[in-house]
């Protein structure tokens, strides 16, 4: 059966807020059960290295090495329209950002300058799902650049 696994808490801020500039909960306005453009966190403008981490909800481990999916919603803010690159990654164990804990996988977006989002997913390799021994200590780690 499927299950998924949204953000649950802010774990490192950086420079990111809410889409109305808040920095209390901000995950709250990415963990949607339907996506909902309305609400979303961000970057400051002119992004260099900005990275933003959330914990996962706690999973059950399926037993299964195929079927894991990282899903990532992108888009640039109306105003600026800069060409921005965005990196997401599961981490096992994060701390901070000294301490990153296991890079498990990792998606990237290029040169977006959408302004509508774009959700890009990516499966992960049985490897990669194989990494993965703690499903109650995963967290998305995003990191924004501006090329």
């Amino acid at each position: 059966m499927p299950q998924f696994m949204r953000p649950n808490a802010d774990t490192f801020l950086g420079n990111y807020t809410d889409q109305v500039g808040g920095v209390v909960n901000i995950f709250a306005s990415i963990d949607e059960v339907v996506e909902d453009d309305a609400d979303f966190i961000r970057s400051p403008a002119s992004p260099i290295n900005e990275v933003y981490v959330c914990a996962l909800s706690a999973g059950a481990d399926p037993a299964s090495s195929v079927a894991h999916v990282m899903r990532m919603a992108t888009a640039v803010d109306l105003a600026s329209q800069e060409s921005l690159d965005f990196t997401q990654q599961w981490r096992q164990g994060y701390v901070s950002e000294a301490v990153q804990g296991t890079l498990i996988a990792s998606q990237s977006r290029t040169g977006v300058t959408s302004i509508a989002f774009l959700i890009s997913t990516y499966t992960l390799t049985a490897a990669e799902a194989d990494a993965i021994t703690n499903y109650g200590n995963l967290f998305s780690r995003f990191i924004i650049n501006r090329p």
